[in-house]
């Protein structure tokens, strides 16, 4: 007998469809602007109406555009194995990006980071079992802006299997960064059959698409490859304040992303994602941990399901500044009300600072959030039902189930064994290993998995193959004595 899945559900089915219908209504009354050329020929090539420098849609058109989206984006690792599988409420892990600062782990303050730094992300990474995907989560100080997203993709391509969620700084980066995932994958076809990785598309709130992110959805639509719609409403500061109109502003300007995308390449793989957050007007700060965040984020999956379209959440995360327990307490929430969302693709794990910061040994430790999370999603097995009365019947006779064979049998697959990280033992055995805080002891894991080195390296003939893609691409910037990666 299945288990029941636990659910988080923050709207009814008719609180639902009136937010999509409002969000409609901004999209036929408001309008949205668009500043890409390609994406505007798109638009009055398709009649839709235009007044000023805004764009107006009516439901016929937003249901052509839903009509065509895939309600399934399935993405592989880098050796075209099966790695995330976006639809329905299956969960998935991956670190948030992308990071301005980096936590220095023997200062315990943050820095620029550095490529040695994004380096060691993708190991890490590599070595968390539930974290599904990497990211290119951080942005190296020590490459030329002009090169920086493009060389993020290059470092993670060659540091870890794992599927990349990425994205575009500017506008001629995408080519080259598909010329990578393309020498990956062998053809354009088979990249676009087997996708390596996921883009962020992100609107400009309030309802305003820029030439730069914009061309990158128009990209990933004719190359195939998923495009995740990232749309950040600021609650109080450029979307109204309540959470149900930060919804509305969240699904309106989602599906303005829907339509360019369609239009460029009907039936192309898209995600309904967002980073939403509940403005705080004391500091001038956009939380991540607060539950009003985290609750409009459920909200927005809750409509982006309703839609039947994959989904995806930054979460997860802390705003707290060191790992603390302000940490463990905003990311262990975040990472449990979106797994029971059923979000699809959750970033946020190793974020702290308002998602400017990465922690590898926050990351470390977040990877057994996950587990946690993607447990209790799993619920509670019926498939022992019959054998109920037995097997009490049994620990009454016996006096014990240490060693009864179903106690065997089951113990690991029913429960969530956690890692070193995770303090379980007796005091004095605590006390005995040095009274170590998880922090410290998370700090351990990560250089042990640091010493072992890179965990996955490219093929030497794929290795040269993107050498030479990044190198060209170093000369045509004029970039000289890039870091070793």
């Amino acid at each position: 007998m299945e288990a029941t899945r636990p659910r988080l559900e923050m709207f009814s089915h008719e609180q639902v469809e009136s937010v999509v219908a409002d969000a409609v209504a901004v999209l036929s009354s408001v309008g949205f602007e668009v500043d890409n050329a390609d994406a505007q020929a798109l638009l009055r090539g398709a009649g839709f109406q235009e007044r000023g420098s805004r764009f107006f849609a009516t439901e016929t058109e937003v249901q052509r555009a839903l009509a065509a989206v895939p309600s399934h984006v399935f993405v592989y690792d880098r050796e075209g194995n099966p790695a995330l599988d976006l639809g329905g409420d299956r969960v998935h892990f991956d670190p948030g990006s992308a990071a301005l600062h980096f936590l220095d782990p023997e200062t315990g303050r943050r820095r620029p980071p550095l490529t040695s730094d994004l380096c060691h992300l993708a190991w890490v990474t590599q070595a968390c079992r539930h974290i599904a995907g990497q990211a290119t989560a951080l942005v190296p100080s020590d490459v030329p802006e002009a090169m920086g997203d493009r060389w993020r993709l290059y470092v993670a391509l060659i540091n870890s299997t794992k599927p990349v969620i990425t994205g575009t700084f500017q506008k001629d980066a995408f080519e080259v960064m598909k010329a990578m995932l393309v020498a990956i994958r062998g053809s354009v076809r088979a990249l676009a059959e087997r996708p390596l990785a996921i883009f962020d598309c992100c609107p400009s709130p309030p309802l305003k698409w820029s030439d730069l992110t914009c061309q990158a959805l128009l990209d990933c639509a004719h190359a195939g490859i998923p495009a995740e719609l990232v749309s950040m409403p600021l609650g109080g500061a450029t979307s109204p304040v309540t959470l149900r109109e930060m919804v509305v502003q969240h699904a309106a300007e989602s599906l303005s992303g829907v339509i360019l995308h369609q239009l460029a390449q009907p039936g192309a793989p898209i995600v309904w994602g967002g980073s939403p957050s509940a403005f705080d007007m004391r500091h001038g700060t956009t939380p991540m941990g607060a539950i009003e965040t985290m609750m409009v984020d459920a909200a927005d999956a809750q409509v982006g399901k309703h839609l039947r379209l994959p989904t995806h959440a930054y979460m997860g995360m802390s705003d707290a500044k060191i790992v603390d327990w302000q940490a463990g307490m905003e990311s262990g929430l975040g990472a449990v009300i979106g797994a029971l969302a059923g979000v699809n693709l959750i970033s946020g794990p190793g974020m702290l600072d308002f998602e400017s910061c990465q922690s590898l040994e926050k990351l470390v430790l977040d990877d057994q959030v996950a587990g946690m999370a993607l447990r209790l999603v799993r619920g509670i097995s019926h498939d022992s039902a019959f054998e109920a009365v037995g097997l009490i019947g049994a620990v009454v006779e016996l006096g014990g189930f240490l060693g009864h064979r179903h106690t065997r049998e089951n113990f690991r697959k029913e429960l969530f064994i956690p890692g070193k990280v995770i303090e379980r033992g007796t005091y004095d055995a605590w006390e005995a290993a040095g009274a170590k805080s998880s922090a410290e002891v998370a700090s351990e894991e990560v250089r042990a998995i640091l010493a072992r080195g890179n965990p996955a390296p490219l093929p030497e003939d794929l290795r040269r193959e993107l050498d030479e893609i990044i190198g060209a691409e170093a000369r045509r910037l004029g970039v000289e004595g890039l870091p070793a990666a």
